[in-house]
């Protein structure tokens, strides 16, 4: 494939940031999701690409620039030819041609629009694209998997759609239960295939997300069930999210120029793939972590302290996150790579919900990363003077970004924040910041009138495990 990225000194294979789970292949990291040492798994050695080569990505369509930047994280798992195809498959179905389009709101200022998948949010781009992989990879092995994923909002939905209906899948999704927008939740709710679950927990995201760790840390439930993730502890999923950043920067002059980026941030999935990009060669000047007041990541950048508070629902419930499972990979990084280091702090974090980090891993945080806190009045101030002054209606999660963003803006870089989900998907605090109801995609309205079915559970390991268990199809696949 013309235009692919090298890997240099070391054959493609993935390590767990703890160190203790065996080095895997692409098909394989795919299908495991989180490391059975409960690390989380990234590429052995970074790919990188050339100025040349990041150069040639200028005005190719999007699966075509997605498939050189993938290209070498998947190796000889998948050919170039049906990963190309299996690309323009993922996004056929997209509303916008060009998939990840710009729009201009400011001088040196852009919204990157990532909400024109089927979901209308950030997440269809790389579940597209994660169905299909996942699915090859059953094929091949006649192998049968049970998902089990945690959602604060658009994962769920965005999971729901890209693998419904997949026979050699079960997928079951926990959402917290009256923590999701009304929106957000039909989307997940009214699915009518046999192989989609639904469990609104009684708890937090958070709650969710230790709810589905502590299923994939025990080994023997895991194995039972054949578990898989969706959620962006799936390298994967970040895989699929670092060609954005690429492709955006060069429409704005990359790789002949830096750019920065404003990434709403909760569980540090999405930011982390710009780091990875980063990582890749590309020129980023600036990395900015937008939070809303749930700050554990923002107040970490800024005191050296990473600990876990009450999450506080908010008009951005995506990000209403404490505990951001991602972190763990820049920790990694930040710390040379010591899988020792990482466990003695997630240990710590583990008995304490904090970590304190040293002044050079610190230091080293801040080399390429910002972080700004911005709460709820800023939130929707700012969605009413983005409408005010450029038309553009926003939803909140898009307004934390631009919000951070303005810090950043007039440094030498265009700043380009992450808009991830369209309004419609958050109308009651559009309208409150705004005055304005977005108005309804058909593809969203008709999903809005089905019935729902979802299951109510207390957040407790052994009846959401029981659930599963007496639903899922791999237990009886391996005669269990």
């Amino acid at each position: 494939m013309a235009g692919r990225a090298e890997i240099r000194g070391t054959d493609l294979h993935y390590v767990s940031t703890r160190g203790n789970a065996p080095s895997l292949s692409f098909e394989e990291v795919l299908l495991a999701g989180l490391a059975r040492d409960g690390g989380l798994y990234v590429p052995g050695e970074w790919p990188s690409l050339g100025t040349d080569e990041i150069a040639a990505l200028a005005g190719l369509p999007y699966a075509d620039a997605a498939a050189r930047i993938i290209s070498p994280f998947v190796g000889e798992d998948i050919g170039a030819d049906e990963l190309l195809e299996l690309l323009r498959d993922a996004y056929a179905g997209f509303s916008h041609p060009a998939v990840a389009p710009l729009v201009q709101i400011a001088p040196d200022q852009w919204l990157l629009e990532l909400f024109h998948g089927p979901t209308l949010a950030f997440k269809d781009v790389a579940l597209q694209v994660l169905a299909r992989l996942m699915s090859r990879a059953l094929v091949r092995r006649s192998r049968r998997v049970t998902i089990v994923g945690a959602t604060s909002g658009d994962t769920g939905g965005a999971a729901i759609e890209a693998f419904r209906g997949r026979d050699a899948i079960d997928i079951f999704i926990l959402h917290p239960k009256g923590r999701v927008s009304d929106v957000q939740r039909k989307q997940m709710t009214t699915a009518v295939e046999d192989n989609v679950h639904n469990i609104a927990v009684e708890g937090t995201f958070d709650d969710c997300q230790a709810l589905v760790k502590a299923m994939f840390n025990d080994l023997e439930l895991r194995d039972r069930l054949s578990l898989a993730a969706v959620n962006s502890i799936n390298w994967a999923r970040i895989m699929v999210q670092i060609v954005y950043y690429f492709t955006s920067a060069v429409a704005l002059g990359a790789p002949f120029r830096p750019v920065s980026f404003s990434v709403p941030t909760g569980n540090f999935g999405d930011i982390f793939a710009g780091y990875a990009a980063a990582r890749m060669g590309l020129p980023v000047q600036r990395l900015v972590i937008a939070t809303n007041v749930n700050d554990i990541l923002a107040r970490a950048l800024n005191t050296g302290i990473y600990e876990s508070k009450s999450v506080v629902a908010t008009s951005s419930p995506s990000m209403d996150i404490q505990v951001s499972s991602n972190f763990e990979r820049l920790i990694f990084e930040m710390t040379g790579r010591d899988a020792g280091r990482v466990r003695t702090l997630m240990d710590a974090f583990g008995a304490t919900g904090k970590i304190t980090f040293a002044q050079e891993e610190l230091d080293q945080l801040r080399v390429l990363f910002s972080a700004y806190r911005v709460d709820e009045n800023k939130t929707a101030l700012t969605m009413n003077s983005l409408l005010d002054e450029t038309g553009y209606l926003a939803d909140p999660h898009t307004a934390v970004g631009v919000a951070a963003a303005c810090n950043e803006a007039g440094k030498g870089a265009p700043v380009i924040a992450l808009s991830t989900a369209h309004p419609a998907k958050f109308p009651e605090a559009v309208e409150r910041a705004c005055s304005v109801l977005p108005p309804t995609p058909e593809r969203l309205s008709s999903q809005l009138e089905r019935e729902e079915r979802y299951s109510v559970l207390a957040d407790d390991m052994q009846r959401v495990s029981a659930f599963i268990i007496e639903r899922a199809r791999a237990t009886e696949s391996a005669g269990l």
